[in-house]
């Protein structure tokens, strides 16, 4: 066996605590993701991936005028020298930077397939090719000019910029998004047109209020499009705090057709929505039948959007339809702001709006600054340089002889001319060309031409309100570059007033038709057109092992109550039930009941009725019909219970009804006055029926005189007075002529 090398010595171990250990790691992990991964910095909003692609596509030289390469290329160089990362990750990284619904100012041109906005994937990197676009070069505008600082990539081989120069307001103009450890960023697009109105203001009035920078810059603006419907106290509020969400929606029209008829056409879809994902919900909710005035959805998109919605009927209003759809599916978002960003110091902090743009303008003034000095000490050299040209040119016979006499000609000449190295060295290094009288005169030109730049950088260099003015022009030509007056910058979300609510209800639009709610033994609940009578409704297919258990009549414009043994009461809309073309749908998909709860009674809600509830304890109570309706899937308690209990009675008290029926599960009948059973909107309720190792079975109220319905008879009064006494008691055995069976048979 080969020896080994490197095994450990025993005494290099040291003893750690593991909560120390795990602490130290973790911090060290969330410290690179939030300062090397998730969070954008401030001057150029970019995190380090997006800078570092932007970078190595400069350096091979992708320039917009240039030939396109292929994108594997791209992530091939990023990854070697750059960012040691899985290629994938870069490549979704380049996607985006290219995908025109995703980024507002796309900063790569990509060439094949870079996906959809229905969330189809992009071509594999082999396929695709990119370069860089004007925004992106005027990011990266300068960086040859010592204008950022560099850093050594992660093996030292070369280097890469800490950040760009920045010549675009690109964290507020494409918006960024991250997840770190214990925080987050959520930055949506803005129009860069308004940003450099906002940064001109800014400049001016350094201590700008962010209402006054809310006029120009009016809130975000989203590649999609779309409709803005967030107040503007709310966008003013989201602006100072740095924290807050915009309500954006799809823009739609609706488009008149012959007999009263309108369809409805989406145009355009909010932000990072996937449309086919939308229209894919959209048509869940038809089959679901939980909007029955829409009938039927279409994609009708080719390069732009347009999904076109068909209503049920003309009578719906389109806005009512509408605000509908923007309550059940992501026609309308909220698109978060948490301007959570890393300082100069690599410090993140969540910044207002006003500390953003003053963040991205000390950082182009650094720049201003730092390349102005760059190009200031150019120009010195060459001007040295010049001078010596000129020195050469007045004493050129002398300076050609020394050249052609001596062996090291260079201390010579600095000797008797006056001349600094670097003089001497360009002299020497002069061709014989540029020896012609002409180019004395040039040189003469360039030399004046350079001296009165260098006396304007150094008055720039010395005077803050020139620095400033210089930043405003610069300012001035990116808004003329990418501002609302070209086709990329124009505005293309549209500001509006949130919407007023709507006066009618859904349901005052469906059409009432007669139906039958069909609830099988399993509970499946559907809804067939027409009143079926008991032959009929036995007649529908049900699942193998199922069979028919309730069918009552309703309209599709009614409400079914729900009790569960549980003593919960459901409500359920009946133009939201299935159609019986199929078995329906189970119940405790569509509310919560539980698998081990069941179905009491189902019964169609008319509103002003009283009902008779009572629990397998013989506790029960009379509740008005009012009280019973829920608004939510979870239902609404109304009958109490103890451990082990379950409800099992439920009925209707009918008109004049001056007596109660209480039946145990050993078929003990025990009849008392309606007045002694109290009115409760929720509770235990009382005893009903005393049952001693027996349970009730059923109840009903009815009226004496009339005699007690029992299945599919009456039981005349004169047979009863044997079975009456006081609430509580336990009743005595029916009679054997009865039917044994609950009183609904």
């Amino acid at each position: 066996m080969a020896k080994r090398n490197n095994v450990v010595p025993l005494a290099a171990v040291k003893p750690v605590q593991f909560g120390q250990a795990l602490q130290e790691r973790y911090l060290s992990y969330a410290l690179s993701t939030i300062m090397a991964r998730s969070l954008p910095d401030v001057r150029d909003g970019l995190k380090p991936v997006h800078r570092r692609l932007l970078y190595a596509m400069r350096q091979l030289r992708l320039d917009p005028n240039s030939a396109f390469k292929k994108s594997a290329r791209v992530v091939g160089d990023v990854i070697g020298q750059y960012h040691p990362h899985g290629d994938q990750s870069i490549y979704d990284a380049l996607v985006r930077l290219a995908q025109e619904f995703a980024a507002r100012y796309p900063l790569i041109e990509g060439q094949g397939n870079f996906g959809n906005i229905d969330g189809d994937n992009p071509a594999a990197m082999r396929y695709t090719e990119a370069r860089l676009t004007e925004v992106a070069e005027a990011l990266l505008a300068g960086i040859d000019e010592n204008s950022v600082d560099f850093r050594p990539n992660y093996d030292g081989s070369t280097e890469e910029p800490v950040v760009l120069p920045g010549g675009f307001p690109n964290l507020l103009a494409n918006g960024a998004a991250g997840i770190a450890v214990g925080m987050a960023c959520s930055i949506p697009p803005h129009n860069a047109g308004e940003l450099c109105d906002a940064l001109l203001h800014l400049i001016k009035t350094p201590n700008a209020r962010i209402d006054t920078l809310v006029d120009l810059v009016k809130g975000p603006d989203f590649p999609t499009g779309g409709v803005l419907v967030e107040p503007r106290e709310s966008i003013v509020e989201a602006y100072k705090t740095g924290r807050g969400a915009f309500r954006l929606r799809a823009r739609w029209k609706a488009e008149q057709l012959p007999r009263g008829q309108y369809r409805i056409i989406v145009t355009e879809i909010p932000y990072q929505v996937q449309k086919g994902r939308l229209i894919e919900r959209i048509a869940e909710i038809i089959n679901a039948k939980k909007l029955p005035i829409l009938d039927d959805v279409r994609d009708e998109s080719a390069d732009d959007v347009r999904i076109v919605l068909e209503p049920r009927t003309g009578n719906v209003p389109a806005e009512l339809l509408m605000e509908q759809l923007f309550k059940l599916t992501d026609l309308e978002i909220r698109f978060p702001l948490n301007l959570n960003v890393l300082d100069k110091d690599n410090t993140p902090r969540v910044m207002d709006l006003r500390e953003a743009l003053q963040a991205f303008l000390d950082h182009r003034r650094e720049v201003l600054v730092r390349r102005s000095t760059f190009r200031l000490e150019a120009i010195e050299r060459r001007l040295e340089i010049l001078e010596g040209y000129l020195i050469a040119y007045l004493n050129l016979d002398r300076l050609i002889k020394i050249i052609r006499e001596e062996d090291e000609p260079k201390p010579k000449m600095i000797k008797a001319f006056g001349l600094t190295d670097t003089q001497a060295e360009a002299i020497l290094n002069m061709r014989l060309r540029a020896l012609r009288r002409l180019e004395e005169f040039e040189i003469k030109g360039e030399h004046k031409k350079l001296s009165a730049e260098r006396k304007e950088l150094k008055a720039l260099l010395k005077d803050e309100k020139l620095q400033w003015q210089a930043i405003a022009a610069e300012v001035q030509e990116t808004k003329r570059k990418f501002g609302g007056k070209t086709k990329l910058g124009q505005r293309r979300t549209e500001l509006a007033d949130a919407p007023a609510e709507i006066e009618h209800a859904v349901e005052d639009f469906v059409e009432r038709e007669p139906i039958t709610v069909v609830c099988s033994d399993k509970g499946w609940i559907r809804a067939a057109k027409g009143h079926l009578d008991e032959k009929q409704a036995a007649d529908l297919k049900f699942k193998e092992g199922d069979g028919p258990r309730f069918a009552i009549h309703a309209q599709s414009t009614d409400k079914v109550l729900v009790f569960g043994t549980n003593g919960r009461f459901y409500t359920l809309p009946c133009d939201k039930l299935p159609s019986a073309r199929g078995h329906g749908e189970p119940i405790r998909l569509m509310v919560e009941l539980g698998n081990d709860q069941d179905i009491v009674q189902l019964e169609v809600f008319k509103g002003g009725r009283k009902f008779l509830v009572a629990s397998d304890a013989g506790r029960g109570f009379v509740v008005p019909e009012d009280d019973l309706v829920a608004q939510t899937k979870n239902g609404k308690q109304v009958l109490n219970l103890a451990d082990k209990e379950k409800a099992v009675a439920f009925s209707v008290l009918p008109e004049g009804a001056d007596s109660v029926a209480a039946l145990s599960r050993g078929y003990k009948l025990l009849i008392f006055p309606l007045e002694q059973v109290p009115e409760m909107g929720r509770g235990r309720g009382v005893l009903l029926q005393k049952a001693k190792g027996d349970q009730l079975r059923d109840v009903q109220a009815f009226k004496f005189a009339d005699g007690l319905p029992w299945a599919n008879r009456v039981i005349p009064s004169a047979e009863l007075k044997f079975w009456r006494g006081e609430r509580a008691q336990s009743g005595r055995m029916r009679d054997g002529k009865w039917p044994k069976k609950s009183f609904k048979g």
